[in-house]
């Protein structure tokens, strides 16, 4: 493709997402990278200037991981989520809340672009059910207060970065796995796309293959045949649920990919997996 071609198309896509909103949930290596945080904060900043209202939603487990040994709290995982005892919610919201979320707010707020540090905790953002009584402090979402984030919606200039703690109808705060959080999000607020990014190229088949592609449909199977398993397994889990609710599609994307938004939003060619819903897949065949 010649220069040319690609700024056309770049235009093109930058007129058509003026005044969207789009989820991008950050995990993986990009959060413990500087380089990495910088060229993404750069990427953020132009898709705020071409009139893209932006979500962050964001984890942090190796940041967490590393607090707990350091503070000898066991780390173990069921069925792909964080066992949360007292103990260790109080390190996980320190560092997600503390730590991670305003290094992001910090990094963005350097560059001019006017992002605002949340909590799911903030006004009750995230309202949680128990997962199990085996996981702790896990928190299952059951109501989204969206009023909070009204402000930060439809021609704002303002970017909120929502950190995964909710709570209980008692106010006890709860550990929240991110995925989850961003796909509940999304949903609920009914953004026009949700992004993850991740430290893999995207979803693998079979063949550890990269596909370009895939339906919700197919997702399961890749379940059953246990080829998606460990952490991307909860992150399939979620994808499914945004699109069994109200988005038709789903990108992951490896965040260690320089610019990696960039070509994806703004390319023909794309790069990662986009994932479809059945009902979407039927409606252009």
């Amino acid at each position: 493709m010649n220069q040319l071609s690609m700024i056309i198309d770049a235009i093109h896509y930058v007129n058509g997402f003026k005044d969207k909103t789009f989820l991008i949930k950050l995990g993986g290596s990009i959060l413990y990278d500087d380089a990495l945080i910088e060229s993404l904060c750069e990427d953020l900043k132009l898709l705020k200037q071409a009139g893209i209202n932006l979500i962050i939603v964001h984890g942090g487990s190796k940041a967490i991981n590393e607090q707990l040994q350091i503070n000898n709290i066991e780390a173990g995982f069921v069925d792909g989520l964080r066992v949360t005892t007292a103990s260790a919610m109080k390190i996980i919201e320190m560092v997600l809340c503390g730590h991670v979320n305003q290094l992001l707010v910090r990094k963005l707020n350097s560059i001019n672009i006017n992002a605002v540090g949340l909590a799911g905790t903030d006004n009750q953002l995230l309202q949680c059910d128990y997962y199990s009584q085996a996981h702790g402090q896990v928190g299952v979402i059951k109501k989204i207060n969206t009023s909070v984030l009204a402000p930060y919606l439809k021609q704002s200039d303002l970017m909120p970065i929502i950190a995964p703690v909710g709570v209980d109808d008692k106010g006890n705060a709860m550990n929240i796995n991110a995925d989850y959080a961003a796909s509940y999000l999304a949903d609920a607020l009914r953004v026009d796309k949700l992004i993850y990014l991740t430290d893999q190229d995207g979803i693998y088949d079979h063949n550890n293959q990269v596909l370009s592609e895939i339906n919700s449909e197919s997702l399961m199977t890749l379940i059953q045949q246990k080829t998606v398993k460990g952490g991307m397994l909860v992150k399939v889990n979620a994808i499914l649920d945004a699109l069994a609710g109200a988005l038709s599609e789903v990108h992951i994307l490896n965040g260690q990919h320089p610019h990696v938004l960039l070509e994806e939003l703004f390319t023909k060619t794309g790069i990662g997996t986009l994932c479809k819903s059945k009902q979407l897949l039927e409606a252009v065949a």
